[in-house]
C-alpha cells in the first residue's frame, strides 16, 4: 500500500531542460487526454479540473521550462507550491477556474461570486454531501471580500464509507452558489479516473 506522501513530486522526478525537451511531446499528449477524462465544465464560464501527480508534473516542468529555472533550490520551491494540490488517498483536489474573456465579462463576474470556490459539492448516490474546501496553501492570496479570483485550488475529503459510495456511482456536482447555481453528473469515466485519487 502506498504511504499518503508516496504520490508527492521530489527533486528526482522533474527531469533538467534538456531530458525535459526529449520527452515533452510525448508526456504533453498524455497529460492533455488525462485532463480530458478529469475535467469538467459549467455553463457559461466555470470550469473544474481535477489534479493528479501527472497534471502536477507538467505544471511545474512547464514553469522550470517557460522561467528557466535550473537550480534545485528554485525547482523545489516550485515542487513545494504544487504537491499540495497532489491527491492523498481518500482526497480529490482540484483547479477551478472562471473562464472570462473580457473585461466586461471580469467585472461582472468577479465580484458576484466571492465564495464560489466554498460553494461546491461532491453529491454521492445516498445523497451525502461531500463540500469543497478551501486548500489552505493558496487561500490567503486568492481569496477576496470584495471580487473573487478567477483561479481557486480546492479539495474535497471522503471517509471510506463516502469513497464506497462515490465508487458505486452516479455521482453529481452541485454549485450552491446564489449567483451560479449549477449541476452536472461525472461521466462513468470520470469516475473511475477518480477513483484511482481516492483509493489506497
Amino acid at each position: 500500500m502506498n504511504s499518503p506522501d508516496s504520490r508527492k513530486l521530489a527533486l528526482d522526478d522533474i527531469a533538467d531542460v534538456r531530458a525535459y525537451e526529449r520527452e515533452r511531446p510525448a508526456f504533453r499528449k498524455a497529460v492533455i487526454e488525462t485532463k480530458r477524462r478529469r475535467r469538467i465544465a459549467f455553463d457559461p464560464i466555470l470550469t473544474l479540473m481535477f489534479e493528479n501527480r501527472d497534471t502536477m508534473r507538467l505544471q511545474v516542468q512547464e514553469m522550470a521550462r517557460v522561467e528557466k529555472l535550473v537550480t534545485d533550490e528554485a525547482i523545489q520551491i516550485e515542487i513545494d507550491t504544487y504537491n499540495s494540490m497532489i491527491p492523498a488517498p481518500g482526497q480529490l483536489c482540484a483547479t477551478l477556474f472562471l473562464e472570462l474573456t473580457s473585461d466586461d465579462e471580469v467585472r461582472g463576474w468577479l465580484p458576484k461570486l466571492v465564495g464560489i470556490e466554498r460553494s461546491l459539492l461532491i453529491v454521492l448516490p445516498n445523497g451525502e454531501q461531500v463540500r469543497a474546501i478551501t486548500e489552505e496553501q493558496h487561500a490567503e492570496q486568492l481569496t477576496r471580500e470584495e471580487a473573487t479570483a478567477a483561479v481557486h485550488y480546492i479539495r474535497f475529503e471522503f471517509t471510506p464509507d463516502q469513497v464506497e459510495s462515490f465508487a458505486a456511482g452516479p455521482v453529481r456536482i452541485e454549485i450552491d452558489h446564489p449567483e451560479y447555481r449549477q449541476s452536472a453528473e461525472m461521466t462513468p469515466e470520470m469516475r473511475t479516473e477518480l477513483l484511482v485519487d481516492l483509493l489506497p
